[in-house]
């Protein structure tokens, strides 16, 4: 690591913020321009942020700034940062939420002048005339590539720059997505003016970087399995053959989630202009429901199968899942999933998994271990098997929608860190945002096809020390197809920021070695050029 030297600044508390050549470099073109900040999960987008609004507060004296996240705790833990690095007076600062009345939050936002919110809460205050945002000198959107579609993001983005005569921007995230439409849309709903894009890789932030392991480690279906598997798979594939003759243009071999739910928008479209297609609309939900149960026996546990079993079974006014249920193969598949989970079977998963945590503790009992699950029922799963591990303590962590509060997640993060556990099993709640302490390996259950998703996994790891990352994927499943869709659409969201950066819009899709080399050089700025 190079040596630690710290950021200069009257309104930065002495010694509280290292000083880093590639955040100040962003920081110089954010003073110039509405930016939107990519930078990987861990090496520090908050240092930028809050060098900017110490760099507003003095340029602009008499204005406000707002600082943005898209959940309370992520609000709290930048409240708590830029509290403790800013050289301002505690009395200035706010954290207004939802929970706060609307009058006394009509009251916060008069009196005080650097806001932290969630998007939803300042949306519904804009919208009700509670706050204007005409006063502030700065508005700072975190996890930036949540501004698309229906979010709070675009609207405020779109009232601050009508509001204010000369609004300022900053947009941060580790990954806006894998095409160019979709940093277009984001860029656009922000009034992006330019791309700052940092990479493990560039001269200036490898100095900074740990070095990360990644392994792959596979597992075949057993014969048991693929038996189980073949049964649904029949089914599935019929339910495939009447889609086909009811208009489905993709073949059967092809078809994935994403075209049957695009099939089932469409079918719900056609009915709410008159079109009575109740049964094709069926036909989709059966496929999709069988969709599940694959993808559960590929990626999941015998477990989890299981479980939508019983779900399945239980919904009897859902005409999709009586279909299911009356068909031959299924049953036969519900009968073999009883019985295995009976004798005690395992997705062979599993057995990977306890194995790479118990060599793992019993090489290094201080290991911080992070493993990433899909769903939540196999979350369930994975604690109770590894709670059987010698020297491991695992926890649970899941978001709100599967059941824990913001509080006690906040809660569970403090046990974590103070050593309760030492084993973390998150569902996509311990991707994003959240101050997680930095772990030494972590475990993708499953790969998921999302490069965002990937991304922010990967950052979990290798803050401190040297990171460790293992995939586990079943051999010939959609395993393996997630895992290289993500690559695929990391490799083209990179390629795209930089061309986006390079001002090139309309180049081939490949940069030539020069113009990369260039872009890569490091250029000097300190946050004093800006004052």
């Amino acid at each position: 690591m190079p040596a630690v030297n710290y950021v200069s600044h009257p309104l930065i508390k002495e010694k509280t913020l290292q000083s880093r050549l590639y955040q100040e470099t962003m920081l110089a073109e954010a003073v110039k321009k509405n930016l939107l900040c990519v930078l990987p999960t861990g090496m520090g987008k908050t240092p930028i942020a809050i060098m900017l609004v110490a760099v507003m507060l003095e340029k602009k004296p008499g204005k406000k700034i707002l600082v943005m996240a898209p959940t309370k705790p992520l609000v709290a833990q930048h409240y708590e940062s830029f509290l403790k690095i800013l050289n301002v007076a505690e009395e200035r600062f706010a954290f207004v939420t939802g929970n706060i009345s609307p009058q006394k939050r009509g009251t916060i936002y008069a009196e005080h002048d650097i806001i932290f919110a969630t998007p939803q809460t300042i949306s519904n205050d804009l919208q009700e005339k509670r706050i204007s945002l005409a006063n502030f000198s700065l508005v700072i959107f975190d996890e930036a590539h949540h501004a698309i579609g229906g979010y709070a993001y675009p609207f405020v983005a779109e009232t601050y720059l009508d509001q204010c005569d000369d609004p300022k921007i900053l947009a941060l995230t580790a990954s806006p997505g894998g095409t160019r439409e979709k940093i277009d849309e984001i860029c656009q709903n922000l009034g992006i003016d330019a791309v700052e894009i940092k990479t493990e890789k560039d001269d200036d932030v490898k100095e900074w970087v740990k070095e990360k392991k990644f392994e792959w480690v596979t597992v075949e279906l057993p014969p048991s399995f693929r038996r189980l598997y073949d049964f649904i798979k029949k089914s599935y594939r019929r339910s495939l053959a009447k889609l086909s003759a009811i208009g489905m243009r993709k073949p059967i071999d092809v078809v994935t989630k994403s075209d049957l739910l695009a099939m089932q928008g469409r079918i719900f479209a056609e009915s709410k202009s008159g079109k009575k297609n109740y049964w094709q609309s069926f036909l989709v939900a059966r496929a999709i429901k069988l969709d599940h149960a694959l993808s559960l026996i590929e990626t999941q546990s015998l477990q989890a199968l299981g479980e939508y079993w019983k779900k399945i079974r239980s919904e009897q006014k859902n005409r999709a899942s009586k279909m299911i249920l009356n068909d031959d193969n299924i049953q036969r598949a519900m009968q073999i999933t009883h019985e295995m989970l009976e004798k005690g079977y395992n997705h062979p998963k599993m057995g990977k998994l306890l194995s790479i945590v118990e060599s793992t503790l019993k090489e290094n009992p201080q290991m911080k271990i992070i493993i990433f699950v899909s769903l939540r029922s196999t979350v369930k799963e994975i604690v109770k098997l590894l709670e059987k591990v010698a020297g491991a303590k695992p926890v649970e962590f899941i978001g709100q929608k599967e059941g824990m509060t913001q509080k006690m997640q906040l809660a569970r993060i403090k046990d974590f860190r103070d050593g309760k556990y030492n084993i973390l099993v998150a569902t996509s709640v311990g991707e994003e945002g959240l101050d997680i302490p930095a772990m030494d390996l972590a475990i993708f259950y499953e790969p998921v096809p999302s490069e965002i998703r990937s991304i922010q996994r990967r950052g979990r790891v290798g803050r401190h020390d040297v990171g460790r990352v293992v995939f586990l994927i079943t051999k010939g499943t959609r395993d393996e197809a997630y895992y290289w869709a993500s690559r695929k659409k990391e490799k083209i969201m990179k390629r795209t920021l930089h061309k986006l950066r390079n001002g090139d819009s309309d180049s081939d899709e490949r940069m030539d070695e020069a113009a990369m080399t260039e872009l890569k050089k490091p250029r000097q700025f300190k946050i004093n050029d800006f004052r």
